[in-house]
C-alpha cells in the first residue's frame, strides 16, 4: 500500500480512482465493508482503490480538549487499512485551514483535480467541507455536474443479537464497559492496545513471584478497571496472558499501573515494544487483605485465562 501524507506529493492523478473517505478510527468491520466496496469497483475499473483519512482526527483540531480516546491511533490504523486491501492511503494533516475549505472546492480541487477520482464510496450519514456543510445529497448533485459516481453503503449491523449499528461510538463504549467479546464481534478482531514495557515498581516478580510487564498508554482508549485475559504480541509471537488495568488497591498506592503477566515467559523485555490483545474480562478489581490472598488469586486468574486462550492456541 501506497502512503500520502502530503497532497502536494501526488505527481499525477490515479487511475480510475475509488475513493472512501472517513477517520477510521477502530477500523471496525463497517470500515472493512466501505474498504471491500471500493476494491471491488476499482478492480472493475482496472482502476486504484483509495482510502483517505486524517491525522490527528478532526475532533481533536475542532473540538480542542474535547475529544473522545482513541480506538486504533495512527500506526495500527494504517497497518490494518493495509491488511483491508487498499492501493493507496491518503492522509490529510488536519488543521483549521483544512477545515475551513468549502465542500464544493475539497471536492473538485483535492478529488477530482488532484486525486482523479471516479466513484467515492460513503455511508449515509457522510459530511465534508467547512461546517459540515457537505452532505450526500449534495455530494450526489456535484457527482451529475462533474461526472463521478456516489455510491451509498448500508449500514453494517452487529452480530450480537440486535439492530444497533456498527459505531466507532457503540465500540468506544462497549470497551469502556470491559464487555471484550461483543466489542471484538463489532471490530472483527480484539481490541488492542500497545506500547513499550517500561520499568514498574518492581513487585511482580521480587515480591509476588509472578513477574509483570509494566506498559504506558499513550492515548489509546483504555478498558475498564480489571483483570482480562489477553493475548501478547512481541517480535511476531503471540502468548497467553493476564492484565491487570487499574489502581492495585492491596497496595493502598493509588497509581495507575497497566501490567501484563505473560504464562510462561521469562525474558527480559524492558524497552521493547508489545501488543496487548483483550480477549474477555475476568473480574473487578479488588482489594484483598494480604499478599498470600492476593498471590492466590492471580494463579487462579492465570487458570481462568488459560481455559478462555487454549483456544487460541490449537
Amino acid at each position: 500500500m501506497k502512503i500520502i501524507q502530503d497532497l502536494n506529493s501526488i505527481p499525477e492523478q490515479f487511475k480510475s480512482a475509488v475513493i472512501t473517505i472517513g477517520n477510521f478510527d477502530g477500523v471496525h468491520i463497517g470500515h472493512q465493508a466501505l474498504f471491500h466496496e471500493v476494491i471491488e469497483r476499482a478492480d472493475a475499473l482496472n482502476g486504484t482503490s483509495v482510502a483517505m483519512t486524517f491525522e490527528p482526527h478532526p475532533i481533536r483540531v475542532i473540538a480542542k480538549n474535547g475529544h473522545p480516546p482513541l480506538i486504533t491511533l495512527y500506526e495500527q490504523k494504517v497497518e490494518l487499512i493495509e491488511k483491508a486491501g487498499i492501493d493507496v492511503l491518503i492522509c490529510i494533516p488536519f488543521t483549521m485551514e483544512f477545515a475551513a475549505l468549502s465542500a464544493r472546492t475539497f471536492v473538485e480541487e483535492i478529488l477530482i483535480r488532484r486525486i482523479g477520482m471516479k466513484i467515492i464510496v460513503v455511508g449515509n450519514d457522510y459530511t465534508f467541507g467547512n461546517n459540515r456543510e457537505g452532505d450526500v445529497h449534495l455530494l450526489k448533485q456535484f457527482g451529475e455536474e462533474m461526472g463521478f459516481v456516489v455510491v451509498v453503503a448500508d449500514w453494517i449491523q452487529s452480530t450480537n443479537g440486535n439492530t444497533e449499528r456498527i459505531s466507532s461510538t457503540s465500540i468506544r463504549q462497549l470497551v469502556m464497559d470491559g464487555e471484550m467479546v461483543k466489542a471484538a464481534r463489532m471490530l472483527g478482531r480484539n481490541y488492542q492496545i500497545r506500547g513499550t514495557v517500561a520499568h514498574g515498581r518492581d513487585r511482580g516478580g521480587r515480591l509476588l513471584g509472578i513477574p509483570t510487564a509494566n506498559i504506558v498508554l499513550q492515548d489509546e482508549l483504555c478498558p475498564k478497571l480489571g483483570v482480562y485475559a489477553v493475548i501478547v504480541q512481541h517480535e511476531g509471537n503471540r502468548y497467553p496472558a493476564v492484565a491487570n488495568i487499574g489502581f492495585s488497591p492491596t497496595f493502598d498506592d493509588h497509581v495507575f499501573t497497566v501490567e501484563v503477566h505473560i504464562i510462561g515467559f521469562d525474558r527480559d523485555i524492558y524497552d521493547q515494544r508489545i501488543m496487548v490483545n483483550f480477549v474477555q474480562r475476568l473480574r473487578d478489581e479488588v482489594k484483598f487483605s494480604g499478599i498470600d490472598e492476593l498471590v492466590k488469586q492471580i494463579h487462579q486468574d492465570i487458570t481462568d485465562a488459560r481455559k478462555i486462550l487454549d483456544p487460541y492456541f490449537e
